[in-house]
């Protein structure tokens, strides 16, 4: 798994078009300060073709997480937001551009990293 550093976060986002009309897959808690979330997404790095990508969320500070039964009726068109901010990674699903938004979004999580892995579709 590859390193997200707070550098690289614009370009990452971008490059999946912040994973709007993505399909969050799984959704599992690895343990108390780790989970891991896996998503079929488009990569315009490669003529928009479906990949899937593995995003490992570790040292964990505050999460609220979708029950996997409900992943399938999540509305993913706004995509994902991540900001980095007081040397925290901030995951929110959807448009969000403050802190205080991703706290309100469906799902986000708070975490020290953020490790990504892409695979076949």
């Amino acid at each position: 798994m590859k390193p997200l550093t707070s550098s690289e976060i614009t370009k990452f986002l971008e490059r999946f078009d912040d994973f709007k009309e993505s399909e969050i897959r799984s959704l599992k808690i690895i343990s108390p300060t780790e989970t891991e979330m896996i998503l079929a997404v488009q990569d315009k790095a490669r003529a928009y073709d479906w990949i899937t990508i593995t995003l490992l969320l570790s040292g964990l500070h505050d999460a609220k997480l979708i029950d996997e039964s409900k992943l399938g009726y999540v509305d993913m068109s706004q995509g994902i937001s991540i900001l980095h901010e007081e040397d925290l990674f901030h995951l929110g699903l959807g448009s969000c551009k403050t802190l205080a938004s991703i706290k309100n979004a469906l799902l986000f999580v708070i975490s020290e990293n953020i490790k990504y892995n892409e695979d076949a579709f």
